[in-house]
């Protein structure tokens, strides 16, 4: 039809697709780093205290994948149980997500840990104090909220048992999700609510309409991956045919699918 766009499977068509998909994946690659460094510029450009740092950019960069993943993880097993995927998204997928979140939980505690040390190696007294009163302060649960999710929770994937079990693995991907939360809201909220002049210091407390429009956001996205799933693909069969074992030549050689049927 019109919306074939004169596709018709031709293996010229194919070897240009894969060619293009390469090409397009790898400068997507560097889009996702260049999008989360330009993000943290927002915060470490400014002159409040606990957001004028350059560890920003790559901070924010492995917490976007880390969390990221997390959010992937969520979505894809409630997928793969509710329509009967588990042959297509198998536990080896997800045990080699849990070691990329893994990786990148331990960079983003490496970075909570930095921010300490440059703050202290610094010596301007203004960034050390925000930071002491981040993880002493009034907004000390929300900075040990964020620690343990975000840096406790992820080690128990060191073992291989855990990394393969899918409720565990469904549970500590929540559990990630909303340790990221935290830490927007630690960056954010802490900063702002103890900056230069201690006259205009305060401690927020969200009002009806913050917390609707939060919990609106849920339902926003909720409605645009379940309409995601209606109506488009959620499997690109066609990625994935190429990988599957009736590709091979020789799959129904070997006695296997229509071939033995046959004899």
């Amino acid at each position: 039809g019109a919306f074939a766009l004169g596709w018709t499977g031709g293996n010229r068509q194919w070897q240009h697709y894969e060619k293009a998909y390469m090409i397009l994946a790898g400068l997507a690659t560097p889009l996702v780093l260049s999008v989360h460094t330009i993000v943290s510029f927002d915060f470490a450009v400014s002159i409040i205290p606990g957001w004028h740092t350059t560890i920003f950019p790559p901070y924010f960069v492995a917490g976007a994948i880390f969390s990221g993943f997390a959010m992937v993880l969520t979505l894809m097993i409630i997928s793969r149980k509710l329509y009967g995927l588990e042959d297509i998204m198998t536990v080896d997928h997800i045990e080699k997500m849990n070691i990329i979140i893994l990786v990148t939980g331990m960079m983003v505690g490496f970075a909570y840990g930095m921010e300490f040390f440059i703050a202290w190696y610094g010596g301007f007294e203004y960034e050390k104090f925000i930071f002491i009163n981040r993880a002493l302060g009034p907004y000390a649960w929300a900075y040990w909220t964020m620690i343990t999710c975000n840096v406790i929770a992820p080690q128990f994937f060191w073992v291989k048992k855990f990394r393969r079990n899918v409720t565990l693995t469904f549970i500590l991907s929540i559990v990630i999700n909303i340790g990221m939360w935290f830490e927007r809201f630690v960056i954010v909220v802490s900063s702002l609510a103890t900056d230069y002049l201690p006259s205009s210091w305060g401690y927020f407390t969200p009002t009806y309409v913050d917390v609707l429009t939060y919990v609106g956001t849920f339902g926003l996205f909720l409605t645009f991956f379940l309409l995601f799933l209606r109506f488009l693909p959620m499997v690109a069969i066609a990625e994935i045919k190429a990988v599957l074992p009736q590709a091979n030549p020789a799959y129904y050689r070997n006695g296997n699918g229509h071939s033995s049927k046959s004899e």
